[in-house]
């Protein structure tokens, strides 16, 4: 796959190239290859992973249903270097519900495992007890990527520099600010507004796909809080374990979002997340949870 991404990439640019990430290739017999990044820097990010998973997945049901909830385990640390296999088996076709088991591999050995479940739409009775928290709106708050600039430039040269700098076609719009390398103790809970960088098509089944991409993004940052550890000065190692999404309305990922991030546990070199996905008029339509792998480590001279 050629790369979209110059030194300066357009938002137009950066969402293709989005778009092209999350196009699997069908082999035949539910199989599929999902490719590489082309910017990638070493492992695969977990986001990346799940929403090719979910893609692949999506690609053996009717039209007429959507998913409605995915669960994952990441097995091995994948490598960017090399495209992705899917293989789909069809557990499931009910009136109502489908359910698809994915196995993603890479060399021959799974990095990943995930089911997900899919569900005719239907009307239902709704309640909606979590409200969307009273925060400053995303005009009124910095680009997350005007502070990475900051950041990297008071970085050695190396990857963790490279992936500061790199331009993402997701904007982020953190509420609270960050002093990202030097990071005190507070509170395991963070809100952030997210969009895409330019507009998505008009389909549903990828602005779940970009959701899912997008969801891995803030809960392990969350976690690390109350320690008062950076991640860009190589203080923790971190990994993500296992991630569950529940979608619960339709929304557009070209939209403003409200990520609202709180971790009410860690221990055992382990850090538990979760997440609401506020639409701007204050619909919860996901929710989300993460355990992950966090370990304090002393950084090299």
């Amino acid at each position: 796959m050629a790369s979209l991404i110059q030194n300066h990439p357009t938002p137009e640019q950066l969402v293709a190239e989005l778009m092209l990430l999350l196009d699997l290739e069908p082999r035949g017999g539910d199989r599929f290859i999902g490719p590489r990044h082309p910017e990638g820097m070493g492992r695969v990010f977990g986001g990346q992973a799940i929403a090719q998973a979910l893609g692949a997945a999506r690609r053996t049901v009717p039209d007429d249903r959507h998913t409605h909830s995915l669960h994952a385990y990441f097995l091995r640390g994948g490598d960017d270097k090399f495209p992705i296999e899917f293989r789909v088996k069809r557990d499931l076709d009910g009136r109502s519900f489908s359910n698809r088991r994915v196995v993603a591999s890479q060399n021959g050995e799974p990095i990943l495992n995930l089911i997900v479940s899919f569900q005719k739409v239907e009307e239902g009775m709704h309640h909606q007890l979590a409200q969307m928290p009273d925060v400053p709106p995303p005009e009124e708050l910095r680009p997350d990527s005007e502070v990475r600039r900051e950041v990297a430039e008071q970085l050695p040269d190396g990857l963790m520099k490279q992936l500061m700098l790199r331009p993402r076609p997701i904007d982020f719009r953190s509420v609270e600010p960050r002093d990202w390398l030097n990071p005190e103790k507070r509170e395991p809970r963070a809100h952030c507004w997210f969009r895409t960088v330019a507009n998505l098509p008009d389909y549903r089944p990828i602005h779940r796909a970009v959701l899912a991409y997008t969801s891995d993004f803030q809960l392990l940052s969350t976690a690390l809080q109350p320690h008062g550890l950076s991640f860009q000065k190589g203080e923790v190692k971190a990994a993500s374990l296992d991630h569950a999404i529940w979608f619960h309305g339709d929304f557009r990922a070209d939209d403003w979002m409200l990520y609202v991030t709180d971790s009410p546990w860690s221990g055992m070199a382990r850090g538990f997340g979760r997440g609401q996905i506020f639409t701007r008029d204050g619909r919860l339509v996901a929710s989300v949870a993460q355990e992950g792998m966090l370990r304090a480590v002393t950084p090299k001279d």
